[in-house]
């Protein structure tokens, strides 16, 4: 039987790659995002894909959203989010670092938090929600956006408790240094990449898609005891014991 699939910031990247891996093994997928073209790419081609376009960060938004969303969820994906540094002007005033730091929490953190509540009614057992971290908030890096993944990790681990009763689990994926995505809005140098490939024990880049094999297992019945975690997928570079 098919699941129904809730992909956040499904129209690039790793959350383009996990809504069409859903969709091509079968699931119902929507993908949202704040701007419909990309996530109607992500939608083409596949009749089972469906893109909204929503502001995660906005709680109007979100209420809109749902009067548009079917009432099972079998899983959210949190993808939404991002290094919100990189489009914002450069400036050294307290209140533009304010404004900076903020939107860094909003897109990453907030935005989660906002959509799991707002759907937690339509959550249906035996699902799971889905957070996507990263390896800045291991490395202390990153800045606000470290921090933000870093509060991301944290919040689950509690979100997990309230979930884990009715039979629902509550898992992070923290990538590495992921190539094939707009991340770093071409502001990452040869030189950079590199040095990020190096770090590396496998010696290559992740793609979207092992990020996508990643979180459809953290959705699969062989994750069903899995909760409350965060499983780190860059290639060794940050390891665990």
């Amino acid at each position: 039987m098919s699941r129904t699939i809730l992909v956040t910031g499904g129209g690039t990247g790793i959350g383009r790659a996990v809504a069409q891996h859903f969709a091509d093994r079968g699931d119902d997928v929507i993908v949202t995002g704040r701007r419909l073209a990309p996530l109607e790419e992500t939608a083409a081609g596949r009749e089972t894909i469906r893109p909204l376009v929503c502001d995660h960060t906005d709680p109007a938004s979100l209420t809109e959203l749902l009067a548009r969303l079917p009432e099972r969820i079998d899983v959210l994906v949190n993808n939404a989010g991002g290094n919100t540094d990189l489009d914002a002007d450069v400036a050294t005033d307290l209140a533009s670092y304010a404004r900076s730091f903020r939107a860094n929490l909003d897109a990453n953190l907030v935005g989660a938090a906002l959509t799991t509540r707002a759907v937690d009614g339509r959550l249906a057992a035996g699902g799971a929600v889905v957070q996507l971290g990263s390896i800045a908030a291991d490395q202390g890096s990153g800045g606000a956006y470290g921090a933000a993944k870093a509060g991301l990790a944290s919040w689950n681990i509690g979100l997990s408790r309230e979930l884990g009763p009715r039979d629902i689990t509550a898992n992070v994926v923290s990538p590495g240094y992921i190539a094939g995505t707009d991340f770093f809005r071409d502001q990452l140098t040869d030189e950079r990449r590199d040095q990020l490939v190096a770090a590396s024990a496998t010696g290559r880049p992740g793609s979207p898609d092992d990020i996508a094999g990643t979180v459809a297992f953290l959705a699969s019945p062989a994750a069903r005891h899995i909760t409350g975690q965060v499983l780190n997928v860059n290639g060794g570079t940050c390891g665990t014991r």
